[in-house]
């Protein structure tokens, strides 16, 4: 890990808006494979949703894994009210039967000042081994007013879950990302995808094989 985050602090520095702070890999896991892949990223703010699951699909289409957006599978009634456990695990029973074998969930957690940000911010020391708790436990990120206000940095985390059968929707990868001042989006989102997909690259999970004359920006 330690290698790791020496070769992204000089890869991303004064280049970015965004950097990897921590980065874990569960030990059980040496390399992971994925053939159907949901993205989530849980924002109110719809076209920075849309710009980031978007790109972060385009990823998986260069390297033929198939992947589905939340926008297209999440409708505005399940984003704007708060869901149950009992609901999300049916979400999750529903994406094991169509093939579904892994999510890459994005969010923000909070940011460096703590302006107005309604969760403790002990909470972003919490672990959540599974998508479900994960979810129920930011939820309120897509429909809540103030859930947070205006920051200079953001703390942001993007975490890798199975949806295998026999694994217990378990954490596989979990890294918390910093973004500074994100004023272009278009900008921020490029960086940020850039950064993950180097990030899992780098440990092994889905985005391993290098494609032929591929240009990351990094």
């Amino acid at each position: 890990m330690k290698r790791l985050l020496s070769i992204l602090a000089i890869l991303i520095s004064g280049c970015t808006s965004t950097s990897l702070v921590n980065n874990w890999k569960n030990p059980e896991i040496v390399i992971f494979d994925a053939n159907k892949v949901l993205i989530v990223g849980m924002t109110a703010n719809e076209e920075a949703r849309v710009k980031f699951e978007t790109k972060l699909q385009k990823e998986f289409d260069k390297r033929n894994i198939e992947s589905f957006r939340s926008i297209d599978l999440f409708d505005v009634e399940f984003t704007s009210s708060e869901k149950s456990e009992e609901e999300l695990s049916e979400v999750e029973l529903q994406l094991l039967n169509k093939d579904f074998d892994a999510i890459l969930f994005t969010k923000i957690i909070g940011s460096e000042n703590k302006q107005s940000f309604k969760k403790r911010m002990s909470d972003t020391d919490r672990f959540f081994d599974t998508f479900s708790y994960d979810y129920l436990e930011h939820q309120s990120i897509y429909y809540e007013n103030g859930y947070y206000d205006e920051y200079t940095v953001y703390q942001a985390e993007t975490s890798l879950y199975c949806i295998c059968f026999g694994k217990e929707r378990q954490l596989i990868w979990r890294g918390n990302i910093e973004i500074t001042d994100p004023v272009d989006i278009d900008k921020t989102v490029d960086d940020y995808v850039k950064l993950v997909v180097f990030a899992l690259k780098e440990q092994d999970l889905i985005f391993r094989k290098k494609l032929a004359n591929e240009i990351t920006g990094l």
